[in-house]
């Protein structure tokens, strides 16, 4: 990827110049990946002027209209929480490593469901 500050090529995959030391293309907030399609960060949810004119510059270039930042955002959520009933009797007589096993794909279960009904696992 080309530095817009100094034309450098550098390698794909690079966030910054390892010439200037200028952030390439990337998130302006987070430096994630950008889709020149994407209107916003996948990862930070921050403005990205995908899709619109100013599509497919470089982060840390001017727009030439930008928009205030919120200062707060109000968002819905659903939290699902879950207690494993008698787990800890369950875990006491086990080997530590088979009781791992048995959380792993719990979790690798829960976490496919999730992702099926487009919600996030943490």
């Amino acid at each position: 990827m080309r530095c817009t500050g100094c034309r450098t090529e550098n390698p794909d995959g690079q966030k910054f110049c390892t010439t200037c030391g200028r952030q390439l293309a990337g998130c302006p907030v987070c430096g994630a990946p950008l889709q020149p399609q994407h209107r916003f960060c996948g990862d930070c949810g921050a403005p990205t002027d995908g899709g619109s004119a100013g599509a497919g510059r470089q982060a840390g270039e001017p727009t030439t209209a930008a928009a205030p930042a919120p200062s707060a955002e109000r968002r819905q959520v659903a939290v699902l929480f879950a207690d494993l009933v008698g787990f800890t009797s369950l875990a006491e007589g086990r080997d530590p490593e088979e009781v791992r096993e048995l959380l792993t794909r719990y979790f690798d279960t829960a976490h496919e469901v999730i992702q099926i009904y487009g919600g996030v696992f943490r």
